[in-house]
């Protein structure tokens, strides 16, 4: 049987569930508005990373300390 073939049937007794499953990221769509974007893209060129990845580390540390914007109307 090659590597490009599939069995007709697997055996998945002795699997287990993937521990990384709840880290997985899941792709969207979001509009950003430019400024912030370039402000998040000049801080990810100084620290040698892709900005969409600090845009995400950056929102995860806000989840991880339940921290609230505070708003101001008027």
């Amino acid at each position: 049987m090659g590597s490009d073939e599939m069995r007709a049937e697997y055996d998945f007794s002795t699997s287990w569930p993937n521990p990384y499953a709840k880290r997985l990221k899941k792709q969207i769509t979001i509009r950003i508005d430019e400024a912030a974007i370039g402000y998040f893209k000049q801080q990810a060129a100084e620290v040698g990373i892709p900005y969409q990845s600090l845009i995400n580390l950056y929102l995860a540390d806000c989840a991880a300390h339940k921290k609230k914007l505070k708003l101001a109307w008027g």
